[in-house]
């Protein structure tokens, strides 16, 4: 890999990519004799059907590549979709971003494309099933609640839901990789700002008359004994489970072969450190007359029953620990700001590269995005990317989850590009979105790009009162789109972790998000617009919820911190539609953005910068005279 400070005023600079993979394979080629493969060793087990969910045994976002049965037996690369494979017909469900993914990837001679959220896979399996029929499925994967709503479905046609021993995929899955054995490290107290102790005399508190806890959410493993691993990609997650009682040591199932001697003997004094393969078993000899708490989310529906095959009532519901979790300690949002500083260097250094390199007409998605990640890494202290990067230029763009791969990789010529990218940093995890105009961006583009801002301002400036939603503030940010008559179909803003997952919840900004906004959660801020087949617009910060104090007030108020700094394209603004508090909150931003970065950045960038911020408060006849508008 190059490495170039002084990048913005070379040509031809080239990078590589560490952390992301470009050549995604499709297996399409094999799907005829996989599906042919699949359907034989259902006949053998005397199974009728059998489902197949992106998904691993913790319910992870990114999974180890072992999980990836979905992939392996359609062809389809998406992180989110199910299939169900009857005898004699297969369908592939995903959502609105996979649609046209799933249409190339899959066999559609093989598989019924179906949109997830209007046509659920236990309504499409109620009505093609036929009486006594069996239909497996691989308990490790599904939660009791997933497992629960296809077996009310299936009992109703009069036909039933098998949990098989072993998933079939596994035996017909010859060359399966192993599953992933990335090291355990304990994360330092110093940006935890809690001790593991003080987090599990909390956790304990909030059992809610339960016996213990039976954490499956590797997040919520590692929050709460202050660990972090590298079993998946992106997120620095260790694979593996808790048991928390109201009273004794804590028990974690980690696999042994990635805990060095001291991380060993450090965590043992925190809890007694078992293999994962003895949890059946240790739960099967407790169980009996105990109440166990589980995670509605993520808890295998294996692990529930269980508990009540051996006498013990599970208690499925929502993990006291996620919001936790969300809720940063001061030590932790210290750790995160300094994160974002860190990264908008790197960001000002790339925006500068890209403004120089763009109008050449021979950067490309990938090269864009290779860039980013290198100069992201110069700090030397880039652990990975939060997420594959979205370098989408033109139609591409249209596509809120685009992914770029060499089969796609379009070169950036005149038009709008996007880039949607992220850092994990050991003190902070970010995610940023910009949109930039290379050329001369059209009256449509400046108008749709600055009703997105407007939205994106409103959120920023909001100031709310204690115990509103997300779902409350939704709106705000579509306003000014709505008032056009045009809108986004993904929410407006999901959590975010502190050295973990990007995507955290409960909290988020959307029509979904009922969970109240509380001092020290991170969201996201990121409102669009995307014209399908022509372009996609999104600006994205991430926004810290703290108090707001107002003289007066009679209850308690919040609003939002931005933490992002990285400028905002002034060439795709279109002052006119801009309100003076709105042009006074975008310079004050800027100015927030060279405040923090121009002393770290060297002569040419510092340049650029200064330029890419500056004023857009134009004057204007303010009572009579000559004044300028948004003026603080």
């Amino acid at each position: 890999m190059l490495l170039v400070r002084g990048a913005v005023s070379s040509v031809d600079v080239m990078f590589e990519s560490r952390f992301q993979s470009f050549d995604v394979q499709s297996d399409r080629a094999q799907s005829k004799p996989r599906l042919a493969a699949l359907r034989a060793e259902l006949k053998r087990q005397n199974l009728d059907g059998f489902i197949i969910p992106r998904a691993d045994e913790h319910q992870n976002e990114y999974v180890p590549k072992c999980a990836e049965r979905l992939a392996w037996l359609t062809g389809f690369s998406g992180s989110a979709g199910l299939a169900i494979v009857l005898a004699d017909k297969a369908a592939l469900f995903v959502d609105g971003r996979y649609a046209l993914q799933a249409r190339k990837e899959a066999d559609t001679a093989l598989y019924t494309i179906l949109d997830i959220t209007r046509t659920p896979p236990s309504s499409w399996l109620a009505e093609h099933v036929r009486e006594g029929r069996r239909i497996g499925y691989d308990a490790w994967v599904h939660t009791s609640n997933q497992a629960g709503t296809y077996k009310e479905k299936l009992a109703a046609k009069g036909a039933e839901l098998v949990a098989v021993e072993g998933n079939p995929i596994d035996r017909i899955w010859l060359d399966r990789p192993a599953p992933p054995h990335g090291a355990i490290a304990l994360y330092p107290e110093r940006l935890a700002g809690e001790s593991a102790a003080q987090k599990l005399a909390r956790i304990r508190e909030k059992l809610a008359g339960a016996d213990a806890l039976l954490v499956s959410d590797p997040h919520a493993v590692a929050w709460a004994f202050n660990i972090r691993g590298s079993d998946v990609p992106h997120t620095p997650l260790p694979l593996g489970y808790a048991l928390i009682p109201r009273e004794g040591k804590p028990r974690l199932y980690l696999d042994g072969a990635k805990l060095s001697d001291n991380v060993r003997a450090r965590l043992s004094e925190r809890a007694e450190i078992e293999e994962p393969a003895q949890l059946e078993a240790a739960l099967s000899a407790s169980a009996r007359g105990k109440k166990i708490q589980f995670d509605a989310a993520t808890a295998p529906a294996r692990l529930v029953e269980i508990v009540r095959a051996n006498g013990g009532t599970p208690e499925v519901g929502p993990d006291p620990i996620a919001l936790m979790k969300a809720r940063k300690n001061a030590r932790e949002l210290a750790g995160v700001r300094a994160a974002h500083v860190r990264d908008g260097v790197a960001l000002a250094h790339f925006l500068a590269w890209f403004d120089r390199q763009a109008p050449n007409g021979k950067l490309s998605e990938i090269d864009a995005a290779s860039a980013l990640e290198a100069f992201r890494q110069e700090s030397g202290k880039l652990r990975d990317i939060s997420f594959p990067t979205i370098s989408a230029f033109g139609a591409h763009a249209a596509s809120p989850h685009y992914r770029v791969t060499r089969a796609s990789n379009a070169t950036i010529t005149r038009g709008l590009f996007l880039i949607d990218s992220g850092a994990q940093y050991e003190d902070g995890t970010t995610d940023v979105t910009r949109t930039i105009a290379v050329g001369r961006p059209t009256r449509e583009m400046r108008d749709r790009f600055t009703r997105v801002l407007k939205g994106h301002i409103a959120i920023s400036r909001l100031v709310f009162p204690a115990g509103t939603s997300g779902a409350q503030i939704d709106a705000l940010a579509r306003q000014y789109l709505w008032a056009a008559g045009l809108d986004f179909d993904h929410g407006t803003g999901h959590g975010v972790g502190v050295y973990l997952s990007v995507h955290e919840g409960p909290q988020r900004i959307s029509k979904m998000g009922h969970v109240a906004l509380e001092p020290g959660m991170i969201l996201s801020n990121e409102p669009g617009y995307y014209k399908a087949g022509e372009y996609g617009i999104r600006i994205e910060n991430l926004l810290v919820v703290a108090p707001r104090s107002i003289e007066g007030a009679e209850r308690e108020m919040l609003g939002f911190d931005v933490l992002t700094l990285a400028p905002i394209d002034l060439d795709l603004v279109e002052p006119k539609l801009m309100r003076p508090q709105e042009t006074a909150w975008l310079d004050a931003y800027h100015k927030d953005v060279r405040a923090s970065l121009l002393p770290l950045l060297p002569a040419d960038v510092r340049r650029w910068l200064t330029k890419a911020t500056r004023r857009l408060a134009q004057p204007t006849r303010v009572r009579g005279r000559t004044g300028t508008a948004g003026k603080r």
